[in-house]
């Protein structure tokens, strides 16, 4: 370690404070379903609970029949009114770089004009160098071992930097926006050349950024010690920018940047919490999760294209024999899209040239029997009817691999991304929700009386006597029911 740990607590110390805790917390997640709490703000059919309203984005998984029923079909992900797929489409039909244009698109809601394009694209370029001294006294100064904690870091600190950092009018947050689209880039890249100095033992190469790139050019001419990319490479990282742009209000980064925006704080704070949500490996950390995996099936599975070879594998997963022991096929399931991720159908076409041409061809073939075997295997583990698809976290990670991106950076690239969403929510829901969310909590806990700390010793005894001669006494359903407020009926 660079630094002395944090001060530790002793085993004892930690064993008893979590004995204390363990004794006077439990919640029955079957109370939840009695009081009709939804979890994960999830509806009992696995939908999203409607929290908010959006002009912005749209991701369409499913469609419900007339007795309210669950439909899967093929998904669609659609910013501003237009599929991304079109996009997408526009970029290789004309071989262009869309992620600056899909930036317009999401923050002010319609196509920019070429004269607009040009603007805006100079307009991130201008503003891509960090401020005098930031990188060697907010950066630099204390490397961290996760470039996610240090980008949050990084961004909050621009709080410093600026002079007009409280104010929430349109005017302003816009400008930061830009500033925040344009630096994270460079953050994420000094952040990470001072992570491999100070704990991988290696050289840093700091440069500046270089003028006529667009966003996916300038991230691999800086990360690059030769500063020396492909086209091709460059076409690549700007499709993964595109499709990871914005996913709706609902997801978690998103959602919590919703939250905290409504609260009427700074535009860093909330860009902030966003990062730290992003990190999670239920979030943005899947795609590192994938790699992992996909690195143990190397090992274990032969012959790539063997479609009962791969199912054996899936199956010891689930089952908790193989990879991690966690039971869970990461790059699989959504909680939106049924029969298929759009932004996962869109990389696996647009990959498989460039991971055969670079000798990545088993970890490819290895992944496209994920997409393919993955659905069945857990239908017939789980004995559900329940639909699962492939997601982008599936074949994102292979793409920074081939790019021969560090996997530290594959979340990172994920925020670079998705803080235009962020920015564009933000914008959304500082102008027109107006409201700081409140949603409730239901308390089920017991009613105590307060006793004197000098008579609290022979309590804790009398308590510790009556729960050994209860033997682990379960309450009953109707105790449960009745702590809760709610009374069974027949």
């Amino acid at each position: 370690m660079i630094y002395p740990d944090v001060k530790k607590l002793t085993q004892e110390e930690i064993s008893m404070l979590c004995d204390e805790y363990r004794k006077n917390n439990f919640i029955n997640p079957e109370i939840s379903e009695k009081l009709g709490v939804k979890r994960g703000l999830r509806n009992p059919d696995g939908t999203g609970v409607l929290a908010g309203l959006t002009n912005i984005c749209d991701v369409v998984g499913y469609k419900k029949n007339e007795d309210g029923k669950v439909i899967p079909i093929d998904g669609q992900l659609v910013y501003r009114g237009i599929n991304v797929q079109t996009l997408v489409d526009e970029g290789i039909a004309k071989d262009r770089f869309m992620f600056e244009e899909t930036a317009w698109l999401l923050l002010f809601g319609s196509l920019p004009t070429p004269q607009q394009l040009s603007k805006f694209r100079a307009l991130l370029e201008e503003h891509r160098e960090l401020p005098d001294g930031f990188a060697e006294t907010m950066v630099m100064s204390a490397p961290s071992p996760n470039i996610m904690n240090k980008m949050a870091r990084s961004v909050l600190a621009m709080y410093s930097y600026d002079e007009h950092a409280e104010d929430t009018s349109l005017e302003n947050i816009l400008r930061q926006s830009i500033n925040l689209i344009a630096q994270m880039p460079t953050m994420m890249v000094y952040a990470y050349q001072t992570q491999r100095h100070a704990y991988y033992h290696q050289s840093m190469h700091l440069h500046y950024p270089v003028s006529g790139l667009s966003t996916a050019e300038h991230i691999l001419a800086t990360y690059r010690d030769d500063q020396k990319f492909t086209h091709d490479e460059a076409k690549l990282l700007d499709l993964c920018l595109t499709v990871h742009a914005d996913h709706g209000g609902g997801n978690n980064s998103t959602f919590a940047n919703r939250v905290v925006s409504s609260s009427g704080t700074d535009s860093y704070s909330a860009i902030a919490t966003a990062i730290c949500s992003l990190k999670g490996p239920k979030h943005g950390g899947a795609n590192l999760k994938v790699m992992h995996q996909l690195d143990d099936m190397m090992l274990h599975v032969k012959n790539a294209n063997d479609e009962g070879e791969v199912a054996d594998y899936l199956r010891k997963v689930l089952r908790k024999e193989a990879n991690d022991r966690s039971g869970l096929i990461y790059g699989t399931g959504h909680a939106v899209y049924t029969l298929s991720d759009p932004r996962a159908q869109i990389l696996k076409k647009q990959t498989r040239d460039l991971a055969y041409g670079k000798g990545f061809q088993k970890e490819y073939d290895l992944l496209c029997m994920i997409d393919k075997m993955a659905p069945i295997v857990f239908q017939e583990e789980k004995k559900s009817s329940k639909r699962i698809c492939a997601n982008f976290d599936l074949y994102s990670g292979l793409v920074y691999r081939i790019l021969g991106i560090h996997e530290d950076l594959y979340t990172p690239i994920f925020a670079i991304a998705r803080v235009v969403g962020w920015c564009a929510h933000r914008m959304e829901e500082v102008e027109f929700a107006n409201r700081i969310m409140r949603p409730a909590y239901k308390y089920i806990g017991d009613s105590q009386g307060y006793i004197p700390l000098e008579d609290r010793a022979y309590a804790n005894r009398i308590a510790a006597s009556a729960q050994a001669a209860e033997e682990e006494f379960i309450p009953s359903e109707d105790i449960l029911l009745t702590r809760s407020g709610m009374k069974k009926h027949d």
